[in-house]
Parts: structure tokens; C-alpha cells; sequence
């Protein structure tokens, strides 16, 4: 896989390379999905914009065009008249084939031009599985792999999403990455990329990288250098010039109101994991699942008012012309008025063709009444459980805080509403967990199947059984935590799937699907993995690995070869990373990069699970200063507009773990995770200094800060935080 693709040099910029793939693009497997012509696909003249995008979702387009935050972007990027949005996904093997022997570069779907065009690329690195498939792309598009190796005529390599929260694994291959919300983000981006290449380009690439640095919201890798201590961890990430912050921030948008997209939504032509419209209800969750990396990143939580979800409901489907509206969100049971969103959407539906559908629902949050709405008009989309853990003590270590009684009651009230079949997510690998635990969870389906039978009078009930091996994560309570082995994992699977079979009354009717522990395992090495961890990544792709997150492309010995061997330059190995228990002072590779939560309540959390001591919710929602009966869907979104947030003036107790009033009246807990505090959304929670014990000194707690514009010094680099 080595050499980068060249464009033929006779092709002007933005151009299409549509009549060079078409005479042999019947030669390979489904070349629908390589044409673009969509419906909603937006096509602009390429001089009409002053910047342009390439957005990649960095798996093939059956994965790519369901991705609901690719959308949202490809809408607000293309709603400003001077910016241009073409969409890209990995092609397979035998595309990229193709396009070698014919010398044709990587290329967008709207009008086949090719991506080292572009001024920006911006990947959605959704999960880690994909990083083989980013090289791959790269080099078909003729970029040059290291961000070192670019120049200023070579697009900017700007990467968000999920595991953008730690991108040391890529960090050689990025330019930017960008933490949190992406809306507001990519417009920022792309005034400052606008200015630059109005101005002439000044300074070139780092010109362009340091005015993005500067705002202490984009992380360029290559302004970072890391440092290591004898024993192989690290000593420090220090800014490597003048005027680079020592931390970086998240993007977070208050108001999502203001922001009702996806309006019109690209329609597949080929087929796609999912075929429905998908309204955000709203983002963030404060349940605090200690295993949970999305629940914890995008705190805080930002609900959507039900008059702008139905809105959205209505225009989607009358953009798209789908038969089913999803309702999206970590938990979209938590929404506050999740109940009055059933029902307006039910009404509003009552007597057509279209069914609602909740993708994943909270045990303590269902209900009949929920229940009922959803089949209101007799089409049942599937329904999903997440309990975790197969006993209350495991569940009371990550803190999920439902009872076996809570699960009962709500597959209860689905199957009172005409359910025949329900489906729940575990784990396996958790901390402490033990085999009994596991095989708890043979126990729980065969509850439910009896308590299925009982409310129908049926025996065709159903339960699937899904089981995925926990990866300890980022920005979680768990991100000290060591990894179990799978070996480990394996064998407790095998026991639960012989537990399963051996279920005389009710064996027959629980299907059980399961993950790998070895995958779990290369997972887990890239999610905690530091910049060492790319020349593994970098080894892997020149032996040919990509598409690891497909069954049929994996090659996990592969992996495990290389990673020993290319480690053990480092003094360091595979198991190193996965199965060690970090210490509490030890630097971990994204502790530079900030997305609001206190170092030391996470730290508290770990030592909480382990004595399996849970943490209430503590949400309350924010309190914007905006109207949401004044949202126009029609209009597009103005450039950088802030989004205000206005502090919630009746939560002022600051004794963590004492009851407070929420703006709308219901009692909660605050926690001191520091996000509120962090974001501006309980200023006065700010002079407590136990919300933020444990941040490096980078972030300093308030009393530092008074006293650093007093004259005094604090130290700025994360290696001083954990001396």
C-alpha cells in the first residue's frame, strides 16, 4: 500500500473524474454506491465557493450515509453560500484496486472530484476501527500520510467525533481534531481557513494551524511534544511554541433549537444500515454510567422542545419521503417530556403509514403509557434494554441504577402493549465483575421470557441476548482501569451460551449474539493508546489491514504481531496498554485535552466503583435564552452566532450531594463533575473548589486563577499537574 496516488496533472482543480471511472465502474461489486445523484444531494460550482469540504466518514457508504452527525454537518456547512460540502467514504478493496490500476485518486460522491482538491477533509472518527481505513484514504487521495510531510496547497486534515477526545494514536496523521459539538466548530473553521486563504496564505500551513491553535478550541497535534519517563509513561505534553495553549477545549453548542438539523437529508439510492429519518431529541446525559465515554463527553445536557422536534418529524419525512421517525438520543426515555413527544408525534401520525421508533430506551424510564403511543398506529419497530450488568452489585459498579424489578416491570409494559420480542445489551469484562455474574444474565432472559408469557397468554415470546466485551474508555471513570483478558471473556461467554442451551422451560426462545474478547482487545489499545501507538497503526495498513471493524477483514493476529514488535522499541507492549490499571497520578495521553470534566471526580467515581457506591442523576436541563416557537426551518444558520446560556438561579446550594431545584421544579444532585461549572451554566458553583480537585494545574481552580492575575505564577504544563 505504500506510494501515493497521483491526479493526472492535465486536471484543473475541482474537476470532475466522473468520465474516467464510469467505463469501468460495472466491474466492481455494487458500484451504486460510488455514483452520488441522491435526492437532497446539494451540488455547487466549484468557483462560487470560497471554502471547501470534504467530509469522510472513513467506512464503506453502506456505514458512512446513515452517520446522523455527517449529515448535520454536510446541511450547515452547505447553507453558507460561500461554502462548498462534497461527501466521501472508504471505498472496498476492489474499488481502490480499480483506482490504482487506472490512476484515479480518491473522490467525492456529489461531483467525483478529487479530495486533495479540497481544502479541508474532515474525518468522523466515530470508533477506533476505522484508523487502518484513514491511511488508506489519505493515500488514495495522493495526501501525504504525516501532517509533517504537507504542504500549504494540500488540504487541511481535521478530524472530530468521539474519539477525537483522545487522537495521540493518530496524532502523526492529523492536523486538527476537534473536541465536542461540530456545528459551530466547522464554521469557525472555516472563517479562519477563509481569512488565510484570503489573505495569501501568511506563514504558510503552521500560519493557518497557529491562528486555529490560538483559539484554544482546536487541537494540532504537531504544536504538542510529548515526553516520557523511564518507566515508559508520560512525563508531560508541552505546547512546542509560543502562543499554544496548554490545554484545548470543547465546542458546546446550549441551544439546540437553534440548530434543527438535519432538515433535507441526503436519501441513500444504495442500500444502508438505516432507512428512517432521525430527529436528535437532545444530546448529552448526566445518568453517569461509569463505562459510558458518550455519556460522559457530552455533558452537559441539552434537550430540544418538543414543538422543534415535531417540526423537524414533519419536514423530514416530507424531504425524504420515509415511513419511520427515530427519536434519538443517549436515553431518549430521560427526555423530560418524553411522554408529551410519544404522543404529539403519534397524533400527528395517527392513521398513516409512518411508526416511531426509540433505538435505545432506559429500564426505569419505559412505560405503558410510552409503550402504547409507539404502536399507536400498529407498526412495532424493535424495542432495546441496556440493564449491562447480570446482577445488581455489578450494575451498582457502573452505576446504572436498575433493579431486576425495574427490567420486569418495563418488558412488562411492551409486551401489555403488544410486543412479542424485546432485545437487551450487556456487557462482559466490566470491573469486578466475576462468572456469576455473567451467568446472572441467562437468569434475567429467562425472567423476561416467563414475564412475557404471562402478560400475553403467548408463548412466542422472544428476548435476544447481545453481548458486547467492555473496553475501558477516555473521559470515563474506568479510563484507570485494566482491561480483562479474552481469554477471560471468551470463557465466560461459552458458559452463558451453555447456560442458555441447557434452559429447558425457555432456552429455545433467548437468542444470544456476542463480540469477540480479542477485538475488545484491539480496541482497547487504540482508545487509550498514545502517539506510540500510531507507528503500530502505520505498520499494520503497510501490510495491507484495513476495515478492521468488518468480521471478514479482521486479522487480530495481525495486530498483536505487530504491535509487540513495533512496541517493544518503547519498552512497552500491547498488554501495556490494555491490562495495566493506571495510577491516580499517572499522565494519561488526553489529560491536555478538555472536555469539561474534574480529573479528581472522575478519580472519586473509579474508587466508588469499586465499592460498588452508585451516584444519583444529577440533570437539570439549561435554560437558553431563545424561543423555540420562533425556529425557521427554512433558514439557514447564521455564521458563529453564540448560543448563550443563562445560569440556572435556582441551583445555588454548592454542597456536592445535597438536593437542588431545577429551573422547571424537579429535585436532582449535584455531583461536582465539573462540566457546569466548566461551561458557565452554574457560576456560582464555580467557588467551590471541590468541583474541580484533580484538574491539572493547566485548568486552575478559581482561587489560582484570582491569584495568578494578582501576580502570582501557576504552572501550565500537564506533566507539573501529576508530579
Amino acid at each position: 500500500m505504500d506510494g501515493l496516488m497521483k491526479p493526472p496533472s492535465e486536471m484543473p482543480r475541482g474537476a470532475s473524474y466522473y468520465d474516467a471511472i464510469e467505463p469501468w465502474l460495472l466491474d466492481v461489486a455494487q458500484p451504486v454506491q460510488y455514483i452520488g445523484g441522491e435526492p437532497n444531494a446539494v451540488v455547487k460550482e466549484w468557483g462560487a465557493a470560497a471554502v471547501h469540504w470534504a467530509l469522510c466518514y472513513p467506512d464503506a457508504y453502506a456505514i458512512g450515509q446513515s452517520n446522523l452527525g455527517l449529515a448535520i454537518l454536510y446541511e450547515v456547512l452547505n447553507e453558507q453560500d460561500w461554502i462548498l460540502a462534497e461527501r466521501t467514504y472508504s471505498v472496498r478493496p476492489d474499488m481502490a484496486a480499480a483506482m490504482r490500476a487506472h490512476g484515479v485518486p480518491q473522490l467525492t460522491l456529489e461531483q467525483h472530484r478529487a479530495v486533495a482538491d479540497f481544502d479541508v477533509l474532515g474525518i468522523n472518527l466515530s470508533n477506533e476501527l476505522v484508523y487502518t481505513n484513514v491511511l488508506e484514504l489519505l493515500t488514495l487521495a495522493g495526501i501525504p500520510l504525516h501532517s509533517s510531510d504537507r504542504d500549504d496547497t494540500q488540504p487541511l486534515v481535521v478530524a472530530g467525533g468521539h474519539c477525537a477526545c483522545n487522537p495521540e494514536p493518530m496524532a502523526d496523521f492529523l492536523d486538527v481534531a476537534v473536541l465536542g459539538d461540530g456545528e459551530g466548530a466547522s464554521l469557525q473553521l472555516s472563517a479562519i481557513v477563509r481569512t488565510w486563504l484570503d489573505l495569501g496564505r501568511p506563514g504558510g500551513r503552521d500560519g493557518v494551524l497557529m491562528e486555529l491553535a490560538k483559539t484554544g478550541q482546536f487541537y494540532v497535534p504537531r504544536f504538542y511534544d510529548v515526553t516520557y519517563n523511564a518507566d515508559a509513561t508520560i512525563a508531560g505534553v508541552h505546547p512546542n511554541r509560543a502562543g499554544v495553549p496548554a490545554r484545548v477545549k470543547k465546542h458546546v453548542l446550549t441551544d439546540l433549537d437553534r440548530w434543527p438539523y438535519p432538515k433535507r437529508p441526503i436519501v441513500p439510492i444504495a442500500e444502508t444500515v438505516h432507512d428512517r429519518y432521525s430527529v436528535e431529541i437532545f444530546r448529552g446525559c448526566t445518568r453517569g454510567c461509569r463505562f459510558c465515554q458518550a455519556g460522559m463527553i457530552t455533558r452537559p445536557v441539552r434537550e430540544r422542545s418538543v414543538e422543534t422536534i415535531e417540526a423537524m418529524a414533519v419536514n423530514g419525512l416530507a424531504t425524504t419521503g420515509y415511513d419511520e421517525v427515530s427519536v434519538l438520543s443517549l436515553s431518549s426515555t430521560d427526555h423530560t417530556q418524553i411522554g408529551q413527544i410519544a404522543e404529539s408525534l403519534a397524533a400527528r401520525f395517527q392513521g398513516g403509514a409512518t411508526s416511531l421508533s426509540l433505538p435505545s430506551s432506559r429500564v426505569d424510564s419505559f412505560n405503558v403509557q410510552l409503550a402504547q403511543e409507539l404502536a399507536r398506529n400498529g407498526r412495532r419497530t424493535g424495542l432495546t434494554f441496556a440493564p449491562e450488568g447480570g446482577t445488581a452489585r455489578l450494575r451498582d459498579v457502573i452505576n446504572k441504577n436498575v433493579s431486576e424489578e425495574d427490567l420486569l416491570a418495563t418488558v412488562a409494559a411492551a409486551f401489555e402493549a403488544g410486543w412479542r420480542s424485546v432485545k437487551l445489551y450487556f456487557m462482559c469484562g466490566l470491573p469486578t465483575e466475576t462468572d456469576e455474574d455473567v451467568l446472572a444474565i441467562a437468569t434475567l432472559a429467562h425472567n423476561v421470557i416467563l414475564k412475557g408469557r404471562e402478560i400475553s397468554g403467548h408463548r412466542d415470546i422472544a428476548c435476544t441476548v447481545s453481548i458486547g466485551p467492555f473496553v475501558p474508555k477516555p473521559d470515563t471513570p474506568f479510563q484507570w482501569a485494566s482491561q480483562i483478558d479474552a481469554e477471560t471473556v471468551d470463557a465466560r461467554l461459552a458458559a452463558l451460551r451453555q447456560a442458555i442451551r441447557d434452559d429447558r422451560q425457555c432456552g429455545r426462545a433467548i437468542t444470544m449474539r456476542y463480540g469477540e474478547g480479542k477485538a475488545a482487545q484491539l480496541e482497547g489499545l487504540l482508545s487509550r493508546g498514545d502517539r506510540r501507538v500510531g507507528n503500530v497503526i502505520e505498520a499494520v495498513w503497510r501490510a495491507g489491514q484495513i476495515f478492521d471493524g468488518w468480521h471478514e477483514s479482521a486479522n487480530l493476529p495481525l495486530w498483536r504481531e505487530t504491535a509487540d514488535d513495533v512496541l517493544a522499541r518503547f519498552g512497552v507492549s500491547m498488554d501495556w496498554y490494555t491490562a495495566r490499571e493506571r495510577a491516580r497520578t499517572e499522565v494519561l495521553p488526553w489529560d491536555h485535552l478538555d472536555v469539561g470534566l474534574a480529573r479528581g471526580w472522575l478519580w472519586r467515581e473509579y474508587r466508588s466503583a469499586m465499592k460498588a457506591a452508585t451516584l444519583p442523576d444529577c440533570r437539570g436541563p439549561l435554560v437558553t435564552q431563545h424561543d423555540p416557537s420562533t425556529v425557521d426551518l427554512a433558514a439557514p444558520h447564521p455564521l458563529l452566532t453564540v448560543d448563550l446560556v443563562t445560569p440556572n438561579t435556582a441551583c445555588r446550594d454548592q454542597n456536592p450531594g445535597t438536593t437542588r431545584q431545577s429551573a422547571d421544579g424537579w429535585g436532582q444532585s449535584c455531583t461536582l463533575c465539573g462540566v457546569c461549572t466548566a461551561l458557565g451554566v452554574d457560576l456560582e458553583l464555580a467557588a467551590d473548589p471541590a468541583f474541580d480537585s484533580g484538574r491539572p494545574v493547566a485548568r486552575a481552580p478559581r482561587g489560582a486563577r484570582l491569584a495568578s492575575e494578582q501576580g502570582g505564577t501557576t504552572r501550565t504544563d500537564i506533566g507539573d499537574a501529576h508530579a
